[in-house]
Order: C-alpha cells, then sequence, then structure tokens
C-alpha cells in the first residue's frame, strides 16, 4: 500500500494572512489537528497545528484579560505556524511502511503529502495510518485470525502448502520478529470462511511451528 491509497485527499488549507482565531475555528468545527498553509498555487508555506495556537501558562500569567483577547486578535496564521523548512513532507508513491517510520522518526502526527514544486495535494495523519493497517491486516470483515510462530528460517513455505492444499482465501497477512523468541517470527493470516477448529486442525501438521494465538476477529463492534 502507497501512500496515495490512504492519505486524505483535497485537505483543508488555509493562507498565511488568516487569522490565527480563524484557524482555531476552522479546526474546532472540522475536528481536525492539522491545517496545511499555502500560497500561490498550493504551494506549501508551512502548517498549523492545534499545539501551534495553544497559549503557553506562563504567557497568559503575564497579561490581563484585555490583553490576551488583543493579542489573540491581532495574530495571523504566519505569526503562529510551523516554518515550510521544519515541515515534514512525503510524496504519494512512497510506501505506507515508509511513512510510518518517517513519522516515528521525526515524532510528528502527520506528513504533508506534495508533488512538484511542493504544491499540496494531500495530507497524511497517524489515524490514516492506522486505517491502512488494519486494511492490510483483514480488520474490516470476519474471519480467522491465527498466529503462527516458526524458526526464521522456515519462512512461508510449510504455512503456505497448507494454505493451497486447504484452498484458503487470505483477506491480511503481515510478519513480525516474535518478542521474546529470537530467531523467531510471528505470522498473521486473516482467513475468511473457515471455523477456529478447521484452522487449528489443519496447522497441527506444521512441524517447528506452533499456533502462538488463534481467534475469530470482525469489525469493531461486531
Amino acid at each position: 500500500m502507497l501512500v496515495n491509497d490512504c492519505m486524505m485527499r483535497h485537505p483543508i488549507m488555509i493562507s498565511p494572512t488568516t487569522p490565527a482565531a480563524e484557524a482555531q475555528k476552522i479546526m474546532a468545527e472540522n475536528q481536525i489537528r492539522h491545517l496545511p498553509v499555502v500560497g500561490s498555487g498550493k504551494r506549501l508555506e508551512g502548517l498549523i497545528t492545534s499545539q501551534r495556537l495553544a497559549l503557553m501558562p506562563a504567557d497568559l500569567g503575564s497579561l490581563n484579560v484585555w490583553e490576551i483577547t488583543r493579542a489573540l486578535g491581532h495574530l495571523t496564521v504566519k505569526d503562529v505556524m510551523v516554518k515550510t523548512a521544519d515541515v515534514h513532507c512525503i510524496t504519494a508513491d512512497r510506501t505506507i511502511e515508509f511513512a510510518a517510520s518517517l513519522m516515528t522518526r521525526n515524532k510528528i502526527g502527520c506528513l504533508i503529502v506534495v508533488e512538484e514544486d511542493n504544491v499540496v495535494i494531500g495530507l497524511l495523519t497517524e489515524a490514516d495510518l492506522l486505517h491502512a493497517f488494519q486494511e492490510m491486516l483483514g480488520l474490516p470483515a470476519k474471519g480467522v485470525r491465527v498466529t503462527v510462530r516458526m524458526p526464521e528460517d522456515e519462512r512461508f513455505i510449510h504455512l503456505a502448502a497448507v494454505m493451497v492444499e486447504n484452498r484458503w482465501g487470505v483477506m491480511g497477512i503481515g510478519s513480525f520478529p516474535s518478542p521474546r523468541n529470537p530467531g523467531y517470527w510471528d505470522v498473521v493470516i486473516k482467513i475468511p470462511h473457515v471455523s477456529v477448529d478447521e484452522v487449528r486442525e489443519a496447522l497441527s501438521v506444521l512441524t517447528n511451528m506452533t499456533i502462538a494465538d488463534i481467534r475469530v476477529s470482525a469489525s469493531p463492534g461486531e
């Protein structure tokens, strides 16, 4: 899955001259935490986040209510935005795992998706990534979710043979190094139209592999 597949297209954008109070209102009304700041041709000039619009307690302590109101009234987006040089961007053709790594390394909640000349075409948030990973593991549909623990050198060969023999379809699949089990990998598979007992019995023929977890998994609220 690529950034293009899960990004928010045509995000709400604002001008650097927009009053900061107006930006805050837009974010509250649309329940969003990020606003790309753009100039002519939708070229990126900065980013407004909910944190950038928050007044620090130390600042409030030195002002009376009229001074606070006056200060907020004169602030524009340009005064409080994250400048372009400090905004993390990505192109639509990058993978979502690269996007997740970029956000994790920099401890940020979004990436601005740009094309040539820094033109903004989308926005990718933590929520978008979490939704994409849910889709990759088949969460939206009902099925049996099984985690098979196997030696690193076994890979998927024997597991794939069992799946082919039983004519199982796969709604989602993923793998990761097994926690606290050096040299082993946990492979997670979501299989539709089968029962837990059927999957458990079919996988019992595998040697050097164990079922770490098995359960019926469906969409939230089901």
